[in-house]
């Protein structure tokens, strides 16, 4: 049984990549942790989206539907990527996307990182904002060259920091060339993570 976080920050193309790899690796199970905190917050708290979380729900109750996510996935049979965030922006600063408790009930194999162009996230979260919310698309904030790069290296650190407490494997996969063709990144993305899984499974 192999489990893999695969992180990066929003916008960034990570889902698209994820949809390449279970395309290609048929027996593999993606699962959304984000999907699954945001059903145990609308049994707990009412909460009508997402985005509601990061605003409306208090941190220790944050942290509680983080354990209760983690104890989910923790439970599931066979090989699963974990699709999240390694950082989550709040109004109030950085919030750890992939806490101790956690990491030690997921069991990882292995935390990838995936590093982006700054200017290409800011790209893909300027067509996200004129998608809406009833064509099952979230609305994502446009900011600035500088606050992705904060975000990204804050990311980067805090998903080799969780890496390094739950003693896995961790690997940086980085896409610093712009496209040549579209779905580019996405294809070279999920051979990489498809790869990865493989030689995991061969341990």
């Amino acid at each position: 049984m192999v489990k893999v976080i695969v992180t990066a920050v929003p916008g960034a193309g990570k889902t698209t990549i994820l949809q390449k790899v279970s395309e290609k690796l048929k027996d593999i199970k993606i699962i959304n942790f984000g999907d699954i905190m945001f059903e145990e917050a609308k049994k707990k708290f009412g909460i009508s989206s997402r985005d509601e979380m990061r605003v409306k729900i208090g941190l220790h109750e944050y942290r509680l539907l983080q354990e209760a996510a983690g104890e989910i996935i923790g439970r599931m049979d066979g090989d699963i990527i974990i699709d999240t965030h390694a950082s989550v922006k709040t109004p109030y600063g950085y919030y750890p996307g992939l806490p101790s408790k956690v990491l030690e009930e997921i069991k990882p194999d292995a935390i990838v990182f995936l590093e982006f162009r700054p200017e290409d996230i800011l790209a893909r979260r300027v067509k996200d904002l004129a998608k809406t919310e009833s064509e099952g698309k979230r609305i994502r904030e446009v900011e600035r060259i500088e606050d992705v790069e904060e975000h990204q290296r804050i990311s980067r650190e805090m998903a080799a920091a969780a890496a390094n407490h739950i003693s896995c494997y961790f690997q940086v996969i980085r896409f610093l060339e712009p496209q040549k063709y579209p779905y580019q990144h996405a294809e070279e993305g999920a051979s990489k993570i498809i790869e990865l899984v493989e030689k995991l499974r061969s341990l």
